[in-house]
């Protein structure tokens, strides 16, 4: 007869799988789903993840941006939207703007400025409930803005989510990019692709040329610079919806990107 632990346990291995097979239920719409990760903070992670998906939706697909940036979600803000998801019957259904269906933390947030001091556990549980409970339907691309470093957060996407890749946005300088390496040693140890490496802040101010010397010491492929322009003063939309060599820059990213999903064998659209 089992012990009260053997069916604590057993109880525990029960809801693990069908936690899975929810998230698998809801996951089964979508074709292809990619992670925008950084290894530090303030590298414009958020700001890449929602102008790609802003581009893969104008060139006419079906795209969801997911923030799983718990502590300090704000891609809502870059995709310049207000309007919350519903929630009905036990579902989320997401707020959309610009072609691009969201999720965010940010929007379950009674005051914007609010400090969200959760510890691992709960963090893992607030990602979870979104990833159980939104309804995406069907897309062709669903990118997911990640926290950066190498806590359980992006432990708990990387474990949870059958991602096709991540793009791992650096900068110039020398300290983000062993950061960066940071990472990408951890998507690695979980036998998962890194699609490549975007430098943002590229030019006079920053320098240039860290993330392709990254990419070459990684043996990963490089996706191209975004420089650091005026444009993104911008806020009231994506910057690839304001600025055309903004929007250029990202089409070559996004082309790139699609090059390296076709080179993985992942389906690209």
């Amino acid at each position: 007869m089992p012990t009260p632990q053997e069916n604590a346990r057993l109880e525990q291995i029960k809801r693990s799988w069908q936690q899975r097979r929810q998230i698998a239920d809801r996951f089964a719409g979508i074709k292809t789903k990619i992670g925008v990760y950084s290894g530090k903070g303030g590298v414009g992670k958020t700001t890449v993840a929602v102008n790609l998906a802003a581009t893969l939706a104008r060139a006419g697909n079906k795209v969801g941006l997911l923030d799983v940036d718990i502590d300090c979600p704000n891609a809502n803000k870059v995709l310049g939207i207000t309007e919350a998801p519903e929630y009905v019957d036990g579902e989320i259904h997401p707020s959309e703007k610009w072609g691009v269906k969201i999720v965010s933390m940010a929007f379950f947030q009674e005051k914007e400025d609010e400090a969200i001091i959760w510890r691992g556990p709960m963090v893992h549980n607030a990602i979870n409930q979104f990833l159980q409970t939104t309804d995406w339907g069907e897309l062709d691309y669903l990118i997911v803005d990640l926290p950066p470093g190498t806590s359980d957060a992006p432990l708990t996407v990387m474990q949870t989510i059958p991602m096709d890749g991540f793009v791992v946005v650096s900068t110039p300088q020398q300290l983000a990019n062993i950061d960066a390496k940071r990472c990408i040693n951890m998507i690695r140890k979980l036998n998962l692709n890194v699609l490549g490496i975007v430098e943002n802040y590229s030019g006079d101010v920053f320098g240039q040329g860290g993330g392709e010397d990254l990419s070459r010491d990684i043996q990963a492929p490089f996706l191209g610079n975004l420089e650091l322009r005026s444009a993104y003063r911008d806020t009231s939309k994506p910057t690839v919806l304001v600025d055309d060599d903004v929007a250029r820059e990202y089409d070559a990213v996004a082309s790139a990107l699609q090059n390296s999903l076709k080179e993985f064998g992942r389906q690209a659209v």
